[in-house]
């Protein structure tokens, strides 16, 4: 039987599209071609938009694509997640995690509109001190001082929260269990509103991320008492750790983290990684990270996706004994 096309011919044909097999196999898995977008469930100006913003730069540069900062406020960071859940799930819309949303809303409310599997860990961002600040004016320079106080008004004291079930918030929330704090918690729409109001002496005392606090405290406008993580800030070298006050296994910082629809390609998630990470290890950006209080935190999917659950798990036990509602 012959053959209709020739062997050599197929060999040929063979020879010349093999360039392009492998040109393929080594093309990297995602390169957008349209505008990308990264939910900040917050208002701007907050550490979910300063940081999605300078992320968005790193991104752009990598993907040579344009990367939108949306904010969306509200609920506690469910707005933003239920948007980028309703997105299409190609790696174009990611949104910026933290402790609320992405593990603390789980124990916090009797019904989500998402769970925990519909979300994709793609990579941790950042991790920063809380830090604990009163007013000036309040006769506390020690936590035992502010137990003290506490202890002698009457009702106890006023505890700031910028969003139910923020890293503030449940920090602040195991300090008093752990402190013996008497404070009534007060829940505010953001940061902002906060510390106004915490420098205006309406309400006593706050624990918040360095990012917010730190301009306020170096303008003397707040007094910082103590950090929440087992080492003492480089910004803030003079105010001692929690632990140091003498509350053992007290480590609590603010994270942020990228997620993605967990309807995502895996290879597209590893390419986001990828360029995050790359993003992250630009000392430009490490240095201003440090400025403001943060570290850039490089990893694996499977990394960030393992400490979340651990996250999870802890803050659940937390809110549980609190019986911290939200609000």
């Amino acid at each position: 039987m012959k053959l209709k096309t020739p062997l050599r011919a197929v060999l040929a044909s063979f020879a010349l599209t093999l360039p392009m097999w492998a040109a393929a196999a080594d093309a990297p898995a995602f390169q957008p071609t349209k505008p990308l977008r990264i939910i900040a469930p917050s208002s701007p100006g907050g550490i979910l938009d300063q940081t999605s913003r300078l992320l968005g730069k790193g991104l752009s540069d990598h993907f040579r694509q344009p990367v939108i900062i949306e904010n969306l406020p509200g609920a506690g960071g469910v707005i933003g997640v239920q948007a980028m859940l309703r997105a299409e799930p190609d790696g174009y819309t990611m949104v910026m995690g933290s402790l609320g949303p992405n593990a603390a809303n789980y124990a916090l409310h009797d019904k989500l509109p998402y769970a925990y599997e519909d979300l994709a860990p793609v990579a941790q961002v950042l991790s920063m001190p809380d830090v604990l600040v009163v007013n000036p004016k309040l006769p506390a320079r020690t936590i035992a001082e502010l137990k003290r106080y506490a202890a002698s008004r009457p009702g106890g004291l006023s505890m700031a929260v910028s969003t139910s079930g923020s890293s503030g918030h449940l920090a602040g929330a195991l300090l008093k269990q752990r402190a013996g704090i008497n404070a009534v918690d007060v829940v505010y729409r953001g940061a902002a509103p906060a510390l106004t109001d915490l420098v205006g002496g309406q309400v006593d005392f706050m624990v918040d991320n360095l990012i917010t606090a730190l301009p306020l405290i170096r303008a003397g406008k707040l007094r910082a008492i103590a950090v929440t993580t087992k080492e003492r800030s480089p910004e803030l070298p003079d105010t001692p750790t929690v632990m140091e006050a003498g509350y053992e296994d007290f480590d609590v910082s603010v994270w942020l983290g990228l997620f993605v629809s967990s309807k995502t390609p895996q290879p597209v998630v590893q390419a986001l990684n990828a360029a995050v990470n790359k993003a992250l290890s630009d000392p430009a950006m490490q240095k201003t990270l440090a400025q403001q209080g943060g570290q850039a935190v490089v990893g694996t999917p499977a990394d960030f996706g393992a400490f979340v659950q651990a996250e999870k798990t802890r803050w659940a036990q937390v809110i549980q004994t609190g019986n911290i509602k939200s609000e």
